[in-house]
Formats: structure tokens, sequence, C-alpha cells
């Protein structure tokens, strides 16, 4: 073997320090962050993999940002839907000097984390979390591409009154910010509409976000005759509640938000779930002249993942592309020059076009209304 001579040292160790630096700054990290353990670890891998999706096809093209050409890495972290956990999250990707965050999933994980983003500048756009709360803290970095709550629950409100009917209506939330700031929204509209409509709620239950057993508040709704359960939650806990409320006879229509509404429902839902019983509304959609561009975003991650889109993929894939083009509009990817150009942007996205407000609320959000017939989920209206 060689010899390397003392004079040969420094001159290595200064090319070596060189080459570091250079390749320290062809980089460009994107932290995102999701649940990807527990209950609702498959939407948050779906989120994942839309990200995924996003930096590999990024990098096969080539990313050139003011004249020069960078690589995306993705640092994907856990959050598993845990408030406390989400922040230390949130910490690990500041000081790990990310460039930007696509993420939180969960509105609960989301919001605490973004006061962490914002003190260090750091833009964050959240493709899943729907709480109002999220945009109304004041904080110039946070950013999200789909509707929120507050349109969700009056979407979904205005469907029970006018398309189902609904006259009675029993609400049970999970205690978390999304789940019962969704039902407070829902109610909030239905006392709004309820007067010309004949509905109005009669019973009010919560649970939590871990929960299994549902006896005691279902056989407490099952005493009001509602005609219709609305639940703030996830699937994860809705489809065993489908399967307790066939125990319980209690064949009534449920609805609830987009926690709900992913394909994995009937399969929780076992035998529970008959056609047309559950109606959900996503926080997104595509109108008809997007539908084609949707449609190859499914068979293209179906490809990749050898799964089927849960719910949110297309937006966080949207969400790290719409970062990205504002990267390139500032020429730099450096946080402080690009959150600008992010404010002002107009991406044109796999699920429709995104621009956003001056709280960071994503403007002109559409809503589909979905409910499942054979294991299927069906599309029943696009809605603003």
């Amino acid at each position: 073997m060689r010899l390397i001579t003392n004079k040969l040292v420094p001159a290595l160790a200064l090319a070596c320090v060189a080459t570091g630096a250079a390749q320290a700054e062809d980089v460009i990290r994107i932290g995102h962050v999701a649940a990807t353990t527990g209950a609702i670890a498959h939407l948050g891998k779906d989120n994942e993999n839309g990200a995924r999706m996003a930096v590999d096809e990024l990098n096969a093209k080539g990313v050139v940002i003011g004249g020069k050409k960078y690589k995306i890495v993705l640092q994907a972290e856990d959050d598993a839907a845990d408030p406390k956990q989400g922040t230390v999250v949130a910490q690990k990707l500041v000081d790990a000097g990310v460039n930007g965050v696509i993420g939180h999933e969960t509105s609960g994980t989301t919001i605490p984390a973004s006061r962490i983003y914002h003190d260090a500048g750091i833009p964050q756009i959240s493709p899943s979390a729907s709480n109002p709360q999220y945009t109304r803290q004041h904080f110039n970095t946070a950013f999200r591409n789909i509707a929120n709550d507050e349109q969700l629950g009056a979407a979904l409100a205005r469907y029970a009154m006018q398309s189902v009917k609904a006259k009675r209506i029993a609400v049970i939330d999970d205690r978390t910010a999304y789940g019962k700031g969704l039902v407070d929204e829902f109610v909030k509209n239905i006392k709004r509409g309820g007067a010309a409509s004949g509905t109005s709620v009669v019973s009010t239950q919560f649970t939590n976000d871990k929960a299994t057993d549902f006896s005691a508040i279902l056989t407490a709704i099952k005493a009001t005759k509602p005609d219709m359960v609305f639940f703030g939650g996830m699937d994860a806990v809705a489809g065993p509640m489908l399967r307790q409320m066939k125990q319980l006879a209690i064949p009534i229509k449920f609805m609830g938000g987009d926690g709900m509404c992913s394909d994995s429902v009937p399969r929780l839902a076992g035998d529970a779930m008959s056609d047309g019983q559950v109606i959900c509304a996503e926080a997104g959609g595509v109108e008809p002249s997007q539908e084609k561009g949707m449609a190859d975003f499914r068979v293209a991650y179906k490809k990749k993942f050898g799964i089927d889109v849960q719910t949110y993929s297309p937006y966080t894939y949207d969400a790290l592309m719409t970062m990205v083009e504002a990267m390139q509009k500032a020429g730099s990817p450096d946080p402080a020059k690009y959150l600008p150009a992010l404010a002002k942007i107009t991406h044109k996205g796999v699920t429709g076009n995104i621009t956003f407000d001056q709280r960071g609320d994503v403007l002109d959000g559409v809503l589909t209304i979905y409910t499942f017939r054979n294991a299927k989920r069906e599309k029943l209206a696009v809605v603003k």
C-alpha cells in the first residue's frame, strides 16, 4: 500500500472539505412529517408516499434553481399523531437545517409544530391538517393546500340538511383538534340552517382517538332516536364504531369528514357497513377538468407503491411541488428568500390550481362528498 506523505495530507484535507461543502450546497433538504406508526399509520404512509413521488420526479428531471442544479432529499419523520412527539420532531427538522417542511398530517400535531417552524423561519405546507386554528396564528410560514374545517363542516351540514334530509342528528367527536374542530363547525352550521330544514342536534357525545368500545355512548344516542350520526374522527375509530352500531341495531346514516373518508373504511367496518350508509367529505377533490390528471396520478402511485391512494398523497405531492416551484421563482432555496414567492405562488397541480390567501389557506378550496357501495368509494358531488 502506498503511503501518503505529510505534505499531501493538508491538501487532501482541504480538498475533502471543499468537496463536502460543494455537496452540501447542492442539496435541498425538505422535511415531511406524518403518523407512520399507530392506528392511522396507513394514512400517514400515504402522505409520505406522495412526498416521495414528488421528490423522485423532481430529481429525475433535474432541479435547477438560480442557475444551479440541486438534489432534493426528503427527511421523513414520524410524529405518531401525538402533539408532544410532533414538537420533538419539528425541532429535529429545524436542527437538521431543512429548507422547508411538508406536514404535519393531523391538526393536533401541525398546530403546535407550526410555532417551532415559524420561530426558525422555515416555510411549512400541510396537505391534510384542516383545523382553522393552524392558519389563524398569524404565522407567515404556515400554509395548507386543502380546504379547512370551516368549509368542510359547512358543506357537510348543507348536504345533511338538503340532500340526506336528516332531521335528528347525534354528534360524536374524538376530542382531537381535528375531530372536535370539525364537529363544532358542523353543529354551528346545523344550528344556523336547522330552523328552515327542521334539523336539530339531539345528542352530543365524545370519545377519544384510541377508543375501541363505544357501547355506552351509542346506547345513549339510540335512546334519542336519531336518523344520522355525525362523527369527527379518523377511520381507525369509525370502522369499529360502525361495527358496534350494527350490533346495537342502529342502521342509520353515518357521516364524517376526511379522517374517515379513506378506502380503508370498508375493511375496518367489515360487514357492518351497508351501501350508501356512510357519507363523508374529503377536504379536496378535483373538478371535471382535472379528473384525468388525478386518475393518472392514481395509476402512477399504484405502479410505484403497489397499493391504492388512501386520501391525501396527491395533496402531499402537490405541496412539495409547490414549495420547490417557489424556490425556483425566487432563485434560491433559502427559506427567507423563497417564502415571499410561496405566499404569492400559483401552482398548477394534480389537485388543481394552488394559491394562498393572506392567512395561508388555499383559495377556493374544493370539497368532494363520497359514499361507499360494494366496499368501494363512490363520488357523490364536488362542491366549494
